[in-house]
């Protein structure tokens, strides 16, 4: 039976937990570009997220929107809430947004993107 082993490309966003802090204030979010990809990195009351800034509905910048007390980001052009734990909207009305893990270390805020998936 395979298995699908995800890897992650660490990028480092922010020297260290701090500096995310005031980068990135609660409930906000800032734009970030990792690997050619935008990401939409969030904080909110329960720490720091990291999800793909595009709308999967119909493309928009998801961290041109907001944020709210349920972990989710909203999308600022149709208000789509996106789950930021699991990627779900809350409706069930389109696919799942992309989420990227985000790890404080002593060295910094790190945010992993996924490498191509290999087979074991």
């Amino acid at each position: 039976m395979e298995q699908k082993q995800t890897r992650y490309t660490w990028h480092k966003v922010f020297d260290s937990v701090t500096e995310a802090h005031e980068q990135v204030p609660p409930r906000k979010l800032k734009q970030l570009v990792l690997d050619g990809r935008s990401i939409c990195f969030a904080h909110t009351a329960s720490g720091f997220f990291a999800l793909d800034d595009v709308c999967p509905h119909l493309g928009y910048s998801l961290s041109k929107g907001t944020t709210n007390y349920l972990d989710e980001v909203i999308c600022p052009w149709h208000s789509y809430r996106y789950s930021m734990r699991d990627g779900r909207e809350c409706e069930f009305r389109t696919r799942k947004a992309v989420l990227h893990p985000v790890e404080l270390r002593e060295e910094g805020v790190f945010v992993g993107i996924e490498q191509a998936a290999a087979t074991i």
